[in-house]
């Protein structure tokens, strides 16, 4: 019966390196000390606060993946998913790392010219500057193709006018990559502006709009109003290269979805399988039942499938092989796997999961999300069957 073999821990084969292991220990030591402790001040406040940015860059954890000659940290993926891992494994949703790191700062490097690169690249290293970016607006969704903030050339300035909505880091943001009409209408009139935003005339920040969940993220609506921007902050060499650019970031801003997906799911499943251990009731531990049991076995079995379909995503990327199909079949999986395991881990937490103060009631509340933005999940598989 010795011989029998028992499960292993599961090491992700881009976590399996000496540097990547350093830096998610050194991850795990900044949400513990500089965010953990602070997250119900910040849902309070619907914001992280300014220091935490500089804190995290202090730390030489943001922008990781950004090349060292611009301020960087000059890792790969997998130091960017490593943060982000830490990030979810500490049930952390109020700091916009994400946005900032690992999409706008990948836009200036992908697209940015030299000069633009020295002057916006550095300072987001160091958490001075935030960055956001402006997608979304009232009326398009995931419907990129009919945004209709516009950006008309007057000499050496565009003229910015419009709003967009559910923009993350829109209190801290003081650059923001806006999308928008620079030509006619579909893909080719859309362009990337980059706007340094404070102090800004024409810029304005909207209410913090309230969600169910994540409510220590900074959510607002933006407006332009006759913003005036330089010609020069254009991302790229002309005009109306916008959707492609924002097509060929997206695979990696759903991977990022489902980076946090997974960690999220494994928190949540080691919650209750900790909590099952404690809570007694009719004289037994919960976990002592034959339903929680089964549940535990069949959550715990999703958890694990989903990290190797992640992990195979991963390797993918870093081999430049993460093709749009896969990225949103792994970000629409994952986060399907996210809420359904949170969800019934939450209810063996029985009325205590209904209660803010607990992880696990924050863990459901913020997971809802996850299957819309980034492309709702509906969309996933819209792109997913055009290559069938």
């Amino acid at each position: 019966m010795s011989d029998i073999l028992q499960p292993q821990p599961y090491v992700s084969p881009w976590m399996d390196d000496a540097d990547v292991t350093d830096l998610r220990t050194l991850a795990r030591t900044f949400f513990e000390r500089e965010v953990t402790p602070n997250l119900e001040r910040f849902a309070e406040q619907h914001q992280v606060d300014k220091e935490t940015w500089l804190a995290a860059g202090a730390a030489g954890l943001l922008c990781i993946s950004i090349p060292e000659e611009y301020g960087g940290g000059g890792g790969s993926f997998a130091h960017e998913a490593a943060v982000l891992w830490e990030q979810g494994r500490a049930g952390d949703d109020a700091f916009g790392y994400s946005v900032h790191s690992s999409i706008v700062a990948h836009y200036l490097l992908a697209y940015g010219s030299e000069e633009q690169k020295q002057r916006w690249l550095p300072r987001m290293a160091t958490g001075e500057l935030v960055g956001a970016v402006a997608m979304t607006e009232p009326g398009t969704g995931s419907d990129l193709q009919n945004i209709r903030t516009t950006a008309t050339r007057e000499g050496d300035h565009y003229v910015v006018n419009g709003s967009k909505t559910f923009i993350t880091n829109s209190s801290h943001a003081g650059l923001v990559v806006i999308v928008a009409r620079t030509g006619g209408e579909g893909a080719q009139g859309i362009s990337l502006i980059v706007a340094e935003v404070e102090g800004l005339e024409g810029f304005e920040r909207g209410r913090v709009l309230s969600k169910i969940g994540q409510h220590g993220q900074d959510t607002r609506e933006l407006a332009f109003t006759d913003m005036r921007v330089p010609t020069e902050n254009l991302l790229g060499t002309q005009e109306g290269q916008g959707f492609y650019q924002l097509m060929m970031q997206l695979p990696q801003e759903r991977l990022v979805i489902a980076v946090g997906a997974v960690a999220s799911a494994e928190l949540a499943y080691e919650l209750a399988l900790d909590y099952t251990k404690e809570r007694t009731a009719f004289g037994k531990p919960i976990g002592a039942f034959q339903n929680t049991r089964f549940t535990l076995a069949e959550v715990g079995t999703d958890v694990l499938a989903a990290r190797t379909f992640l992990d195979h995503c991963v390797g993918l990327h870093l081999d430049s092989r993460l093709d749009a199909a896969t990225a949103s079949r792994v970000k629409y999986w994952t986060t399907d796997v996210q809420c359904d395991v949170v969800d019934r881990c939450l209810q063996l937490f029985g009325g205590y999961g209904y209660m803010m103060e607990y992880p696990i009631a924050r863990l459901y509340a913020g997971a809802r999300v996850q299957k819309i933005y980034g492309g709702t999940n509906e969309i996933m598989k819209e792109l997913i069957s055009r290559t069938l």
